[in-house]
C-alpha cells in the first residue's frame, strides 16, 4: 500500500510539472517573437500590415482551432492531445524559422494551433485530475505563462543580436516544448476514456445555449480583446503623449510582468471567498479605470500599465478558473474552454485592426481607449453575473 501511495504521489508531482511546463510554452512562443517583429519586416521587406498578421494570424488560429479541441480529446484522450499540442508548437518554431517569408507564415499559424490546443485542454486536464485544487494550479500555471513570457521577451534581442541572427533566436524558443514533451512523456499511456462521452457533441451544442457560459464566455472573451489592444498599441499610445522610444518600451516590459503578478496573489484570495462576485468585478473595473486613465492622465502611465496588468492578468485566472468551477465535468470543461476561448480570440484578432483604425481616423487614441474602458465595464458586469457559486447544468 505504502508503494502505490509513493506511486501515486510521484505521478501526480510529474503530471503537475508537466502542466506548469506546457504553461510556459503558451505564451512565449507567440509573444517572444513580438521584440523581432520590426527587424522581420526589414529583412523581408514586409509591409506593416503583413508584419500585423504575424500577430493576428495565432490569434485567428486560436479561434479557428478551440472548438475543435475537446472533440480531438474526446477521441483520442487529453494527454496525448497535449502531447500533439507540443509537437505542433515545435513543429511551427522549426518552420519559421527557417530563411522564408511564406514558411515565417506557415510555421507561426502551425505554432497557432498548437497553442490553441493547450490553451482549451489545460483548464479541463486540471478539472479532472485536481477537482479540488483548480483555483491554485490555475493560478500556478498563468504564473509559469506570464513569467516565461516575460523571460523569453527580455532574452530575445540579446540572441537575436549574437552569431545566430534573429532566425536562431526564433529557433531557440523551441527549448520551452521540447523540455515539456520530455516531462509529458510519461503521460502518453494515460487515455481517460472515462471523461470522454457519448452525448459529448449534445453537451456542446447545449453549451452554447446555457446563459453561465455565455457569461464565463464575455469575462473572458472581452479580456483578450482589451489586452491585446493595449498590448499592441501601448507603445503608440505613450509616443503619441511624448514618452521616447525607450522609455515606451519599457512600460510594455512592466505590462507583461504585472499580468504575471495576480498569479502569486489571486488564487490565495480565492480559496477564502464564498463566491467569485466582488473579485471579478473588481479586477474588472480596474481594467476601465486604468484604460481610461492612460488618456485623461497620461503622465502616471506606469501607475495605469501596472493597474492594467494586474487586472488583465487576475481576470484571465478568474476566468480560467471559472471554466473549471463552472463545469459539472472534465468534458464540459474542455468544451467550454474551447467556446470561451474560440469567441475572446475571435474578438482579439479583430480589436487590434480595428482600434488603430479608428485612431487613424480620428487622429487620437480617445476613442479607442474610451472603448476599452465601456468594454472593461461590460466585463465587470459578466464577471459579477459568472461569479455566482453554481455549475451548468449537465445536458
Amino acid at each position: 500500500m505504502t508503494t502505490a501511495i509513493r506511486t501515486s504521489v510521484k505521478h501526480g508531482a510529474l503530471l503537475i510539472a508537466g502542466i506548469l511546463m506546457i504553461a510556459t510554452t503558451l505564451r512565449v512562443t507567440f509573444t517572444g517573437a513580438a521584440p523581432l517583429l520590426d527587424t522581420i519586416r526589414l529583412d523581408y521587406g514586409l509591409s506593416t500590415a503583413q508584419t500585423g498578421l504575424l500577430t493576428t494570424l495565432p490569434l485567428l488560429a486560436f479561434a479557428l482551432v478551440s472548438p475543435l479541441a475537446a472533440g480531438v480529446a474526446r477521441r483520442i484522450g487529453m494527454e496525448r492531445s497535449l502531447f500533439i499540442a507540443l509537437l505542433l508548437i515545435c513543429a511551427g518554431i522549426a518552420v519559421r524559422s527557417l530563411p522564408s517569408a511564406a514558411l515565417l507564415f506557415i510555421g507561426t499559424a502551425i505554432v497557432g494551433c498548437g497553442i490553441a490546443l493547450g490553451n482549451v485542454l489545460l483548464p479541463g486536464l486540471i478539472k479532472r485530475d485536481f477537482p479540488g485544487q483548480v483555483a491554485k494550479l490555475t493560478g500556478a500555471y498563468s504564473l509559469t505563462m506570464g513569467v516565461s513570457a516575460a523571460f523569453g521577451s527580455a532574452m530575445i534581442v540579446p540572441l537575436a543580436q549574437g552569431s545566430a541572427g534573429w532566425h536562431g533566436a526564433l529557433l531557440m524558443l523551441m527549448a520551452f516544448p521540447l523540455v515539456a514533451l520530455l516531462l509529458w512523456l510519461p503521460q502518453w499511456r494515460q487515455k481517460h476514456v472515462a471523461t470522454v462521452t457519448g452525448a459529448g457533441a449534445l453537451q456542446n451544442r447545449a453549451l452554447w445555449r446555457s446563459a453561465l457560459a455565455w457569461q464565463v464566455t464575455l469575462f473572458l472573451g472581452i479580456n483578450s480583446l482589451i489586452y491585446y489592444v493595449i498590448i499592441g498599441w501601448l507603445p503608440a499610445i505613450l509616443l503619441s503623449h511624448g514618452y521616447s522610444e525607450a522609455q515606451a518600451g519599457s512600460v510594455h516590459g512592466l505590462l507583461q510582468l504585472a499580468t504575471a503578478v495576480p498569479g502569486l496573489a489571486v488564487p490565495l484570495i480565492l480559496h477564502r471567498l464564498k463566491d467569485q462576485r466582488a473579485i471579478a468585478g473588481l479586477v474588472a473595473l480596474m481594467c476601465a479605470i486604468s484604460a481610461a486613465g492612460l488618456w485623461f492622465m497620461p503622465g502616471m502611465a506606469v501607475m495605469w500599465t501596472l493597474m492594467f496588468g494586474f487586472g488583465t492578468g487576475a481576470t484571465m485566472i478568474l476566468g480560467l478558473t471559472f471554466i473549471g468551477l463552472r463545469a459539472s465535468s472534465a468534458h464540459q470543461a474542455a468544451a467550454l474552454s474551447g467556446m470561451a476561448q474560440s469567441i475572446g480570440y475571435l474578438l482579439a484578432a479583430c480589436g487590434p485592426p480595428l482600434m488603430g483604425k479608428i485612431h487613424d481616423t480620428a487622429g487620437d487614441w480617445q476613442i479607442p481607449l474610451l472603448g476599452c474602458a465601456l468594454a472593461a465595464v461590460i466585463m465587470a458586469i459578466c464577471g459579477v453575473l459568472a461569479g455566482r457559486d453554481r455549475e451548468i447544468a449537465p445536458r
